[in-house]
């Protein structure tokens, strides 16, 4: 048992008046919504290159993550400023070892993505002109740090947080979680002999296991960001259990990652979260902005318990800090 004071005593009152406060704090930190922007290969439309989409913190905090090959490079004016840039890992669909020169060039299904941005990357041209700093796990930081460099960029805007750790940007905090892929650097990306050494033997240099993220940003919201995964057990103990995701980035397209059906038991049984961005599908996955039958993508959907919102180039979601979308989810 426990006993309180007489309500409206000095204590009491006091008390009190720091559950308000602390209300009223709480109350302003959930407040804002997080916008979430596609940029894909053509406009209005979820297509089979498509990685890319911005996050934007209440606190105006611009994050780009996993670039690709559907930006346009760093003068593409759909990416406004941006803060930081999150690579998964090196694979070049990811990174950007080639571009789209611009929108709606090519088929959905086939887009045309035909400037090559080797040796730097989509990513670091990016990262240089926006001056924005490139946060990734494993040993990927010594190799961005390089190329900043090389590029005329500062080396110190490669920035580590590997697992476990958090490192944060504006009101945005972030960490890198395990994923099940790999992560080799191709020798496009190298130059000298080694480089040479790599493209005779068929292999490529690697820079540690990829990575998914979690991110927290001011307004509670929790979202991970898949990679390019299997499924982990980490998943259901680090993503779930610890750091309690409510919003997922899930990869989908199979034979490389997890497929619609695998990806489906990801988010019903180990992450529960309450909504899903789908990505990564490797299909003309809509047509004039409406998902197609017969795709993985409507697979995933029907397989999924929570609302699957279709990331739609251009067209920007806001969800608040429960992971509810409250704006542009018409592709869900």
């Amino acid at each position: 048992m426990f006993t309180t004071k007489p309500f409206g005593g000095p204590s009491a009152m006091s008390w009190g008046l720091a559950l308000l406060l602390t209300a009223a704090a709480g109350q302003a930190v959930a407040d804002g919504e997080v916008r979430v922007t596609p940029l894909g290969s053509h406009d209005g439309e979820f297509c089979s290159r498509d990685r890319a989409l911005i996050f934007e913190d209440p606190d105006g905090t611009r994050i780009l993550y996993d670039a690709g090959r559907t930006v346009a490079g760093p003068d593409d004016d759909r990416l406004g400023d941006i803060h930081g840039v999150l690579v998964s890992h090196m694979h070049g669909d990811h990174v950007g070892d080639q571009r789209i020169a611009r929108t709606n060039a090519g088929t959905c299904a086939a887009p045309d993505t035909s400037v090559s941005t080797l040796p730097q990357s989509n990513t670091v041209d990016i990262a240089v002109k926006k001056q924005a700093k490139i946060i990734t796990g494993s040993e990927m930081p010594a190799f961005f740090a390089a190329k900043l460099s090389e590029q005329g960029g500062d080396a110190a805007n490669s920035q580590l947080v590997r697992f476990g750790a958090e490192r944060t940007l504006g009101g945005v905090a972030i960490t890198t979680v395990p994923a099940v892929h790999s992560n080799g650097v191709s020798p496009g990306f190298l130059s000298g002999p080694l480089a040479e050494y790599l493209k005779a033997a068929g292999v490529g240099a690697s820079v540690g296991p990829p990575t998914g993220y979690v991110l927290t940003f001011s307004n509670g919201l929790v979202v991970y960001l898949s990679g390019d995964t299997g499924i982990t057990a980490e998943q259901q103990l680090v993503v779930n259990g610890h750091y309690g995701a409510e919003l997922v980035v899930m990869n989908i397209g199979d034979t490389y990652t997890t497929g619609p059906k695998e990806a489906a038991y990801v988010i019903n049984d180990l992450v529960q979260p309450r909504a899903v961005i789908a990505s990564h599908a490797n299909e003309a996955a809509t047509h004039d902005g409406k998902l197609q039958t017969g795709t993985r993508t409507a697979m995933f959907r029907d397989l999924v318990k929570v609302p699957v919102h279709v990331p739609l180039s251009g067209r920007t979601m806001a969800f608040d800090g429960e992971g509810q979308c409250t704006e542009g989810c018409d592709g869900s």
